[in-house]
């Protein structure tokens, strides 16, 4: 099917020809590449009434398709119904001079455009909404052409007139996938959930980031799933090369003290954004190699261990905080609180305490992160108030 195409007169003289002939419309669509619902509302839209008939009754069979007396037998008789048939040049002739008005547009030197100015403004002044307006008084024009016209200043009333228009932000246009998607190539939630599966692994490392001011410093945040451990770094932007270059220097900072990456932390599962999509960096280790995935698009809960980790974040650091007069060693104190919270989840027990645990106490040190006793922990922005 040939789409966003308009009918030309050679479809239109198909159609008509197909209609004598007694063909369905799936049948006519097929003859001529389009879609039997486009093929019946155009001829519904363009049926004709022969004039001699039209103080007839309607003919009960014209209720169902074909809808038009162009294939019946008894269209060259006297049935005593009307009759109304499809005419290919009358319905070019109906679709050219609908272009015509369509882009004719509404003349802004004209009385015409005056007149309706003012019975607008008038309605808006009162209270009223501009599509009430329009039916109220028959106006041959749209509401969006009319909030065009105020926009453009062409109208006596500005945007600040009407009653809502001003109340709401223009929405975000969510922009497309940024990854290529060769990189995404076995790499999606499905193959992630497949991949523990097959490694019988029950723990991975999320991998995310933390914006501060637009424009300004981000946070790069690990959290590990089985026990919410997080550890963070600070970019100077949010580009896949600063995530790149700051995961080179954790690597090779576990590295200098024999210690793996890639083994510590086998599968990395993290979101769509632009900053991750130098994939074969982001995997790469000194002695081997971690594995990536990503999660499917607009499914943040697909990591929500790191996304709830980050609320914790939030409270020392709340959204709208700059990062930029901070350093390293304060995104590491934050870090230090946040995983030396006693969480119910975890039996009463912190993230670092599990943590050390299972990987000893080196580790920790290692990614920047201290335990902090359980009486000086702090959860507000009072942790860091020297800074702001």
């Amino acid at each position: 099917m040939t789409k966003h195409k308009h009918l030309t007169l050679s479809d239109r003289n198909d159609i008509q020809l197909g209609l004598e002939r007694g063909e369905t419309f799936k049948a006519i669509g097929q003859s001529i590449l389009k879609d039997p619902t486009t093929v019946s509302k155009e001829v519904k839209r363009n049926r004709q009434v022969r004039e001699s008939t039209c103080d007839k009754l309607p003919c009960p069979l014209l209720n169902k398709a074909p809808f038009v007396c162009n294939g019946c037998p008894k269209r060259r008789q006297n049935c005593g119904f009307k009759k109304i048939f499809y005419l290919a040049k009358q319905a070019q002739k109906q679709y050219e001079q609908t272009l015509v008005e369509a882009r004719e547009g509404t003349p802004l030197n004209s009385k015409t455009f005056w007149d309706m100015d003012k019975i607008i403004s008038d309605g808006v002044k009162k209270g009223q909404h501009i599509y009430h307006i329009l039916k109220t008084h028959n106006l041959d024009v749209s509401s969006s052409t009319v909030y065009r016209h105020i926009r453009k200043g062409y109208l006596s009333i500005a945007p600040i007139d009407l009653a809502r228009a001003v109340k709401f932000k223009e929405r975000r246009k969510s922009k497309l996938p940024s990854i290529p998607k060769e990189s995404k190539k076995g790499r999606s939630y499905e193959d992630f959930l497949n991949y523990l599966a097959l490694k019988q692994l029950n723990s991975w490392l999320e991998m995310d980031t933390v914006m501060g001011r637009m424009g300004g410093k981000v946070l790069l945040t690990f959290n590990l799933s089985f026990c919410n451990f997080i550890f963070a770094r600070l970019l100077d932007n949010k580009t896949a090369l600063e995530v790149t270059k700051h995961l080179y220097d954790i690597k090779n900072t576990l590295h200098q003290a024999d210690k793996d990456f890639f083994q510590l932390f086998p599968v990395i599962l993290t979101d769509n954004g632009e900053e991750f999509a130098r994939v074969d960096d982001i995997e790469m280790d000194v002695r081997g190699e971690s594995k990536l995935f990503f999660c499917d698009p607009n499914r943040s809960d697909q990591k929500g261990r790191i996304e709830k980790n980050h609320t914790l974040i939030r409270d020392i650091l709340p959204k709208g905080t700059s990062f930029d007069n901070l350093t390293q060693e304060d995104i590491n104190l934050v870090c230090s609180h946040v995983n030396s919270v006693k969480r119910a989840a975890l039996n009463g027990k912190s993230a670092y305490e599990l943590f050390a645990f299972t990987y000893g106490e080196e580790i920790p040190k290692l990614l920047g992160i201290s335990k902090i006793p359980a009486e000086d922990v702090c959860q507000s922005s009072t942790l860091l108030q020297h800074k702001f």
